[in-house]
């Protein structure tokens, strides 16, 4: 089972590094689960013009290298343009496609052609079945390996909710993993800010995985109340050993969920 964890954007080679040093320790500790270490070098689509974006691409992969580097790590971080695409293949381990851009064709087919595993979040506005479209377009460019990410769906304003039908049904078609902390988002809910409700990222957990899903993806800081971007949903850095200990209790208890 993959464990995708990191803080949301690139806030500073420090937080990364913070982040990444615990990952190392739990992938020490946890030896059945594959870690990625992931964060963004930009965060394309905020609320507002003035909220913090990242470091940018250069920085941003100078990071997450040094993060390869220092701690052994895989890595992953989203592309938003076609042309942002070659150079981040040369540094991280899987190419992320947001949400929001899980149906823009030429990105797709860019990042299936980049000869790196891809995960595409699936939109809020997409129902699974469709998901089959990401799939096909992947395979159509010749992606090496490829994941979609359940995060949620749109339900009413400013609300997403998780139905974990979906999970099952995109199972039948491509590897899955769920977003445990975007789906808990309330986009837009603080007005020019997204908020969260960070209470039920783990009872989500439990459900995915008791479900069955092929990994986990959960943005985690070490002070997330102080976090530059989504940190009413992030989980507590401090946590997330507990998180990963109920994970391997599920999973010794139903073992089938993963395809391991």
């Amino acid at each position: 089972m993959l464990i995708i964890a990191g803080p949301c954007v690139i806030e500073s080679e420090k937080v990364a590094f913070t982040v990444a040093e615990e990952l190392k320790r739990l992938s020490e500790e946890f030896t059945e689960f594959e870690f990625v270490f992931k964060s963004s070098f930009d965060k394309a689509n905020r609320s507002s013009h003035r909220s913090f974006r990242g470091p940018g691409l250069e920085e941003g992969l100078r990071v997450l290298q040094r993060v390869k580097e220092e701690f052994g790590l895989k890595t992953t971080t989203d592309v938003h343009e076609v042309w942002q695409v070659e150079p981040t293949a040369q540094v991280v381990d899987i190419i992320q496609i947001p949400a929001f851009l899980c149906r823009q064709t030429d990105l797709i087919l860019s990042a299936g052609r980049s000869r790196k595993p891809v995960n595409v979040k699936k939109g809020q506005f997409l129902a699974p079945w469709d998901a089959k479209n990401i799939v096909e377009k992947l395979r159509f460019a010749g992606a090496v390996d490829y994941y979609i990410t359940e995060r949620g769906v749109s339900f009413g304003y400013n609300n997403l909710v998780v139905d974990f039908r979906s999970l099952v049904i995109m199972r039948e078609f491509s590897k899955v993993i769920f977003d445990a902390t975007h789906s808990v988002q309330l986009p837009g809910g603080a007005g020019d800010r997204s908020s969260g409700q960070r209470q039920f990222v783990l009872p989500l957990i439990r459900a995915a995985v008791a479900v069955g899903v092929d990994g986990l993806f959960m943005e985690t800081h070490p002070d997330p109340d102080r976090a530059l971007s989504d940190g009413p949903n992030m989980i507590p850095l401090s946590q997330l050993r507990e998180v990963l200990e109920t994970v391997q209790r599920i999973l010794s208890a139903v073992p089938s969920t993963s395809r391991g």
